[in-house]
């Protein structure tokens, strides 16, 4: 029998986060009955009304909670900026919680991961949200082990994306881990988008959340951008932090959740990324952003993205790549 999606949506959810799971699991119907054969799943979009208005003005309809008996093979809850409000709707997130307990799998894009958290299901568990709500996310669920970087996570049954469009790489794994990887890389090509990308590969498109962040660190972070060519040692972080080494070191850990060398090496990597996206060669970018060598850069990127700088640039730089 077909699998049967159903995708969660409230007032006020990403339209994107609705529509590329969506489509994914479409795609996939479409090219199993080109090639004669069943369609693999039953997706569906469903809410606590019959019309839903996305954040976007565009109204959805919706199958009605209280007329889903079928059993549930994947239970898939959108975020958007509704979400805070979503989870405040007890009934709703009783009904996840409910729900949560006889699907074989659960997943949530984007601030999705909001509303499992919300109704305990995330509890001691890896997740992943948007990196925007980060700060707001380990705040109010201080049991979650939340992973800012990486595009999805799967923790057990349970997998969770980070913004938005990283819905769709979670929904291609979860058509790979059904159907196999040469039908998720079919759907993937229908839908002109990258298979896959690594779980682990960082959000890309977003800022260094720690650059960006208000706290006693910030002005720090921002001299560290503009320093990054620079050799940057702990005693020279803490002169220009006004904090003794050890003091430094002990305080910085306990605030940003890291070590002043791993906020390092990801700035760097940002920068690095920055400068591949200009189509430089790689002892440049690696000399450009304070890394040294093109094997450090390549180690480096290999462990922030899971791939290495020229594979990165091959992908997701357009033109002729001057990679030496």
């Amino acid at each position: 029998m077909a699998h049967l999606i159903d995708i969660l949506a409230f007032d006020g959810c990403q339209l994107l986060d609705v529509s590329g799971p969506l489509q994914v699991f479409a795609t996939a119907n479409d090219l199993a009955v080109l090639e004669g054969r069943p369609a693999p799943y039953r997706p569906r979009v469903i809410a606590a009304a019959p019309m839903i208005t996305t954040s976007s003005g565009l109204v959805l309809s919706a199958t009605l909670l209280s007329q889903t008996d079928a059993p549930t093979d994947t239970l898939i809850v959108a975020g958007g900026q509704g979400v805070n409000t979503a989870c405040r709707d007890t009934a709703l997130v009783d009904e996840i919680r409910t729900r949560a307990a006889v699907v074989r799998r659960l997943a949530s894009v984007c601030s999705g991961a909001f509303l499992l958290a919300e109704a305990g299901l995330l509890d001691g568990l890896r997740a992943a949200t948007h990196w925007q709500r980060g700060s707001e996310f380990r705040a109010r669920f201080p049991k979650v082990r939340l992973e800012l970087e990486p595009i999805f996570v799967r923790d057990g049954i349970i997998w969770t994306s980070a913004g938005v469009t990283a819905g769709i790489d979670l929904c291609l794994a979860l058509v790979e881990e059904d159907l196999g990887h040469a039908t998720a890389l079919a759907v993937a090509r229908q839908l002109v988008v990258f298979l896959k990308r690594p779980g682990n590969q960082a959000q890309f498109s977003a800022p260094l959340e720690r650059q960006t962040e208000a706290g006693p660190f910030a002005a720090l972070h921002g001299w560290m951008v503009g320093n990054l060519h620079r050799p940057l040692t702990l005693a020279i972080l803490a002169e220009s932090a006004g904090m003794s080494t050890r003091s430094f070191s002990r305080h910085y850990r306990q605030i940003t959740g890291q070590t002043p060398q791993a906020a390092i090496k990801i700035m760097r990597c940002e920068l690095a990324r920055d400068l591949l996206d200009k189509q430089l060669s790689i002892a440049e970018v690696a000399r450009r952003s304070g890394i040294g060598s093109p094997e450090t850069l390549r180690r480096a990127f290999l462990d922030t993205y899971g791939q290495t700088p020229l594979a990165y640039q091959r992908q997701f730089v357009r033109g002729k790549s001057s990679v030496s």
